[in-house]
């Protein structure tokens, strides 16, 4: 679906509507003096109505602000999570001036040109990143960081020449600490917050989307996360794949089935496997524990040691 264009109420009754019109069923107010139409408006997401009033917000915003922050990570079509979407914000390049209204949230910053996108509108994909992992919670600002990473939007060098030009602006340290832990391997918002909760656990770091092969290297799988000092498999299920739009032509008991297939056969190699699921994100000791747990488990095959496991050095993915 393309991305519904709202309607200044000058363009609407220059096109022939009446205020009556507008104020009635067919229309819904966006932002003040402007609107969209009520079913266009009932097909969007969250994050396109955030789209939507970004717009809004714009065309009646001072053309030198540039939409920033959470707004332009949305425009860029970046993964999130636990961000506040309910304000548009907007970056000035000036010393002081910030503000938060209802809609809005106004940031005064310096803004070099080529840190600006889109016809002068959207900081770049380097700033956005930068600018949210300065101003929001290391785990919120990874899930973005990651995806901007995997979405090939930005490189880590230009996260870090961001970081250089922002060392003087408040939660640099924090951006700092966010940009170094950022992977685009991780392939989901739920596998980023997964790095994160490791991490806090104080497990080692997991070798990410590596192939797991026999010992006379035929492929048996790629893994989300591998632990190959402890001998363990860590797999985050988004239970996306068993929906009818990801599956294709296979049943869910078909995707099961293989699911089941492929961890019986990492398991007669010795590796053991923990699984946890999006709904333990938010209470992640249980899973944790197991992973801890893990290495010290008996193995399957009476021969399996621990440096007898096959992953390949490559982490790209299939």
């Amino acid at each position: 679906m393309d991305m519904p264009v709202p309607m200044e109420r000058r363009r609407a009754i220059a096109a022939g509507f009446t205020d009556r019109e507008l104020h009635g069923t067919r229309w819904r107010r966006v932002r003040r003096g402007v609107y969209l139409d009520s079913e266009r408006v009932a097909e969007l997401s969250l994050e396109e109505r955030h789209l939507v009033l970004a717009r809004a917000v714009c065309l009646a915003s001072d053309p030198h602000a540039v939409v920033s922050h959470i707004s332009a990570a949305l425009a860029h079509g970046f993964a999130h999570w636990g961000v506040t979407t309910n304000r548009v914000h907007l970056t000035r390049d000036r010393a002081s001036g910030a503000r938060t209204a209802r809609q809005v949230v106004l940031h005064a910053a310096r803004l070099e040109p080529d840190e600006v996108v889109r016809c002068g509108r959207l900081t770049s994909p380097a700033r956005t990143v930068v600018d949210l992992a300065r101003t929001i919670p290391l785990e919120h600002s990874v899930v973005i960081g990651d995806s901007a990473l995997r979405l090939g939007a930005v490189t880590h060098a230009e996260l870090l020449e961001q970081l250089a030009r922002s060392k003087c602006r408040p939660g640099n340290s924090a951006a700092r600490r966010a940009v170094a832990f950022m992977d685009g391997r991780a392939e989901s918002v739920g596998e980023s917050r997964s790095r994160i909760a490791m991490r806090a656990a104080g497990l080692p770091s997991p070798e990410l989307q590596a192939r797991i092969t026999t010992p006379e290297g035929a492929c048996v799988a790629r893994v989300d996360f591998l632990f190959p000092e402890l001998g363990v498999i860590g797999e985050f299920d988004g239970l996306m794949k068993y929906r009818a739009a990801h599956r294709g032509q296979r049943t869910a008991e078909d995707v099961v089935i293989a699911e089941k297939v492929r961890e019986d056969a990492l398991r007669a190699l010795g590796w053991l496997v923990v699984r946890w699921t999006w709904s333990e994100l938010d209470t992640p000791a249980p899973w944790l524990t197991r992973l801890s747990r893990a290495s010290t488990a008996p193995r399957i095959g009476s021969w399996y040691s621990a440096d007898l496991p096959h992953a390949s050095q490559t982490q790209q993915p299939l």
